[in-house]
């Protein structure tokens, strides 16, 4: 699908006070003052359920595991006997992680194991990248997490901002909330305590599996939807990466796409942009920062 899209069919909601005002033409540069209309036909039935992703969409403890990620594949890439070059590389590397993010990450690894033996190199099983990725992210970002459950950083400090604000402002109209994520099932539990938004999920938490073929975020969605006897138009899914969205519009949902910029946790990400808008989404935002604007449009 063609990302670039004509002037008549996206379309930005500026809000003024929490009133909107619909204008033509591309996303509005304004931090927190948007809400970009992707899909022209957009209507929003009767929420009853909200599936959120979770790095990237709400945390950004982990900000900066493609920075862990690209290089370590690439690495691995430049042993093999017929590789490119490190730039082609990179930008190769860059795509399909991207492309594969919001499934577990053990896809991501096998895919590397596929792309070193296409190029003549002698792979390792998955799990063993997989083990070498989680080390190195694990150095990054282990005082993020000792900050949060010791009390030294703020929860809002790891959050995309307005995040912790959409949760409670969801959590107050009786919805069922959801989070699904492609990092393991024991991590995206810890942080998500650590950050303190647990409570708005309960049990309804996500993450991946050893056995990963058992849980997907398709499947969970297929589980919301057959438990409780509702529409795919009843889902409302909030998601940076391709693999939620993708899923959410399967069965007929509302896909936001959260083109976040998760190292100044406001503000538009272009690159993201423009790849959730090929992915389906319907809306896309860059934060939560206009809760009103976001909740104007959900509720009208």
């Amino acid at each position: 699908m063609d990302v670039s899209l004509p002037k008549s069919s996206a379309r930005t909601i500026k809000s003024k006070g929490g009133e909107l005002e619909t204008v033509n033409g591309p996303a509005a540069s304004q931090v927190g003052t948007y809400i970009e209309i992707v899909n022209k036909n957009l209507k929003i039935g009767r929420i009853q359920s909200v599936l959120f992703d979770f790095d990237g969409t709400i945390s950004v403890i982990r900000e900066g595991w493609q920075d862990i990620m690209v290089p370590m594949m690439v690495e691995e890439l430049m042993k093999t006997p017929k590789h490119e070059d490190e730039a082609i590389l990179q930008d190769y590397v860059r795509e399909y992680v991207y492309l594969l993010t919001g499934k577990d990450t053990i896809y991501q690894m096998i895919r590397l194991a596929e792309e070193v033996e296409k190029r003549g190199g002698k792979p390792l099983d998955p799990l063993e990248y997989k083990r070498e990725y989680h080390r190195r992210l694990w150095k990054r970002i282990e005082h993020r997490v000792a900050g949060l459950k010791s009390g030294s950083i703020d929860p809002h400090e790891m959050v995309i901002e307005g995040a912790i604000e959409l949760l409670e402002e969801l959590h107050s109209r009786g919805l069922d909330m959801y989070l699904a994520s492609g990092t393991d099932h024991q991590y995206v539990v810890d942080e998500a305590k650590a950050l303190g938004i647990d409570k708005y999920f309960g049990d309804r938490i996500y993450g991946a599996l050893d056995n990963y073929w058992e849980r997907s975020k398709a499947l969970v969605i297929k589980g919301i939807l057959e438990t409780n006897n509702l529409r795919g138009d009843s889902l409302l899914c909030f998601g940076d990466g391709f693999v939620e969205i993708e899923n959410c519009k399967e069965v007929g949902g509302l896909a936001i796409g959260v083109a976040s910029d998760e190292v100044n946790r406001r503000g538009i990400n272009e690159w993201k942009r423009e790849r959730l808008i090929r992915a389906g989404a319907d809306v896309i935002i860059p934060d939560y920062t206009d809760l009103a604007a976001i909740t104007k449009l959900l509720f009208p």
